[in-house]
């Protein structure tokens, strides 16, 4: 047999939602739900090995093709534009990214530069780029709602779910930017040299969503 396909998973529900799918296509993960602390784990009837990893790395590790394949948001694919193929959406971990702001405000009203907070600031970047909007972006790594409640920032760009947290501290939705899921993607030379066997696992993967 040949050396199993690496694959990595985002740690968190994206983790369980991929396990879970290659359940439902017929591999056990056993070991994989009961890793402990282990980081890399066997799923011996796909020939599959899985890495749990945090988003950025899943990019990191794919990239630099010490894993073949990786389950990440479509987040951090936009944060963080790598080189790999991305192949298959996966339906699971929706949520969109918004711009937002304090509730009742004219955003787009005046022609001063816009303050934008966030954690994203490559995505926010581009799309006040394709408005052709002039912007100061203020990268924030904690609660990013909190920047316009200082009147550090007129708007924040970030990932929004049900839009809770927005409308309990004085927010609102002005735009979506994007739609984000979970995405299946590959390394570019694994593709080539591997491409049967992960035509193969995609296709059964698929089947199953």
């Amino acid at each position: 047999m040949s050396k199993p396909i690496r694959i990595a998973l985002t740690k968190g529900r994206l983790e369980k939602d991929t396990v879970g799918l290659l359940e439902k296509t017929g591999f056990d993960c056993t070991a994989v739900r009961e890793k402990g602390r282990k980081l890399i784990l066997p799923v011996p009837d796909a020939n599959l090995e899985v890495v749990l990893a945090k988003a950025n790395d899943v990019i990191t590790y794919v990239e630099h093709g010490v894993c073949d394949l990786g389950v990440v948001g479509k987040d951090t694919i936009m944060e963080m534009n790598g080189k790999f193929f991305e192949l298959v959406d996966l339906g699971f971990g929706k949520c969109k990214f918004a711009l937002a702001a304090k509730k009742g405000t004219d955003f787009y009203s005046g022609y001063g530069i816009k303050t934008i907070a966030t954690k994203y600031p490559n995505v926010a970047r581009s799309f006040f780029e394709t408005k052709n909007m002039d912007t100061e972006i203020i990268k924030i790594e904690g609660s990013v709602e909190l920047a316009p409640l200082l009147e550090l920032a007129d708007g924040i760009v970030d990932i929004v779910e049900t839009g809770t947290t927005l409308k309990e501290n004085g927010l609102e939705v002005i735009e979506d930017v994007a739609p984000i899921s979970a995405r299946l993607i590959a390394n570019t030379v694994s593709l080539k040299l591997r491409h049967q066997e992960i035509e193969k696992l995609i296709k059964l993967i698929e089947e199953n969503l």
